[in-house]
This record gives C-alpha cells, structure tokens and sequence, in this order.
C-alpha cells in the first residue's frame, strides 16, 4: 500500500509494508514537519506583488512554519496565496516589509497585514471557496495591557472615542494647552458648551444672543402707588415706572444682585410724580419726587451707590 498524507501538514503516512529499512529516514523528515508546524519560524522573502506559500505533501516546505516573518522588498500591495486551498492553516504574520501583505486561499474573505503589524490568521482550507479569518479581530479580552500599563476604561468609555477625528493641538488644547492666541471671534465661529449633560457646538451669535437677553431683566411696569423693588437673581434689572394715573413711590433693596450689578429706574410718563428710596447709608443725591430717571448700583452688598435724574 503507497503513502498518504495528513490533511493539513503533509505528514508521511507510511503504507502497511512500504519502505522496508527506510522508516527511519521518513520518520525523522516527519518529526522535522511537526517541529516546524508547532514552533517553526520561516523568513518569507516578498518580492512583486504576488507570491505562494506552499505546504507540499512529505517535504519541508514554507507553509509547514507556525510563525511567518514577512521580508523582502515587495514593489507594492503583495497578495500572498495559501496552497493548496484545501488545508487548514493557522498561522502569527509578522509584516517587517514597507506593503501591506494580504491572505488570501480561495474566493472567500481575505486578511491584510498592513506594514509592521502582527497578526494570527486562519485559513479554513474550504477549496476554492475558502476564506482567511483574522483571529486577532472581535476578540472577547476580559483584561488588556499596553507597555505594562493596565487598560482600565470600560468598552462603553472607549466606544465614546469612536467616530473622533481631533488633531492632537485639539486635544491639547481640551487638555489645558496655556498656548493663547488672539484669534478674533466671529458670528459663525462655534463655541461647545454642556447642555443638560450633552455636549453641543453652537455659534457665537447664539451665546451673543442668550447674554444680550439675560444681561438685564426687563419686568412689566410698576404702577403701583407704593412697592418694593426685590432682584430675586444675579441680574441687573431695567424697572420702568408708570405713574400716568398716580403718584409712584418705589423702593430699591439690594436682594440677590451681585457687586456692580445695577438697577435702573425708568419713568414713562410726565404725569404724576416718583419718589425712589434706598437702603441706609446709600450713596448718592436724590431729588426726591422730581426724580424721573435712575442708576442704583450695588456698591458692596449692602447699599447702593445712585444717580438721579430729570426728564421731564
């Protein structure tokens, strides 16, 4: 009975009463084919832009080695064809040429190993419609290391970096870059700001509009004949007075203005008269009920420091 072969090495499978005195001969070439398929390192030499990696039945060959050092000077792309395309192969690349090498054993899916890379393939020997699968890719690591440093941040924290296309003087600038320039801000430039927990980018000219209306508070008119004028927010407030069908006197408190915060106090109408009050020890001249216009600014806190005037 003549030899045959193992499916995936080429390992001699000497035939019941063939080789008489020469097993020994075959034998040791067989262990030399399971060395190489368990530990073997091969220097795989590119050139061109093609090349075959053969495991030829009963001989040493370049697809018996485990581990496959790519080298060489291939001219670009180098598409590497597994043979033949019905063995299964396992195989760590180790891509030390300047080209991207790619795995290919029949119409199936390919594997690239772009130039300095690692990676472990499998070839799954399915004949003309076999495919090359990377190994190293999905794979479910409960723990990782780079340079010795352990990778503590969750999948759902590093997934937030998917889709991140900043330049490294973005991100720097992100971290705390001190390097300030003076680059005017224009309407259309973007500004990011947190909103509820969202991170958006929006225009000057909205940050320009939001300040503008929140810079002072424009409450309905007082036409009360007396009342008491309260800030309840860190907002400067723009009061006009209505004394068109009676006299108006009005108290300012400081409430919760801020230091150069202000107060102003508009009245609208020439009839009748205003008269405006302050806390203890404010600063300023009143004119009493001739008083038309006012400023009343937060001084310290405590009191104001006031402006009066006549419009009328």
């Amino acid at each position: 009975m003549a030899s045959t072969y193992t499916a995936n090495s080429g390992i001699e499978k000497i035939g019941a009463g063939e080789q008489a005195g020469a097993w020994g001969t075959t034998t040791n070439n067989n262990l030399d084919i399971l060395d190489r398929a368990i530990n073997g390192v091969g220097a795989i030499t590119l050139s061109g832009t093609t090349h075959t990696l053969t495991t030829s039945d009963g001989t040493l060959s370049d697809g018996g080695f485990k581990v496959l050092v790519l080298g060489g000077s291939p001219s670009g792309t180098n598409t590497i064809t597994i043979s033949p395309n019905d063995q299964d192969k396992v195989y760590i690349v180790q891509n030390s040429t300047s080209q991207t090498a790619t795995f290919t054993q029949g119409s199936g899916a390919n594997v690239s190993v772009v130039a300095g890379s690692k990676k472990i393939i499998f070839a799954d020997g399915a004949g003309s419609g076999a495919a090359v699968i990377d190994v190293t890719d999905a794979l479910d690591i409960a723990s990782l290391r780079l340079a010795g440093t352990a990778i503590t941040s969750t999948a759902a924290e590093l997934n937030k970096l998917d889709g991140v296309n900043s330049t490294t003087t973005e991100l720097n600038i992100v971290d705390g870059d001190t390097s300030i320039g003076t680059t005017a801000v224009a309407a259309g430039d973007g500004i990011v700001t947190n909103d509820a927990g969202t991170m958006r980018h929006t225009t000057a000219a909205t940050f320009s509009t939001y300040f503008n209306a929140n810079l002072v508070s424009v409450p309905s008119a007082i036409t009360a004949s007396s009342a008491t004028l309260t800030p309840s927010a860190a907002q400067s407030i723009y009061q006009k007075v209505d004394t068109s069908s009676n006299n108006v006197a009005l108290t300012l408190a400081i409430g919760s203005l801020a230091i150069g915060q202000y107060i102003i106090v508009d009245k609208t109408s020439s009839s009748n008269t205003l008269t405006l009050s302050y806390p203890s020890n404010s600063q300023g001249v009143t004119l009493g009920s001739s008083a038309s216009f006012a400023i009343a600014i937060n001084q310290n806190g405590t009191i104001f420091t006031f402006v009066e005037s006549i419009k009328y």
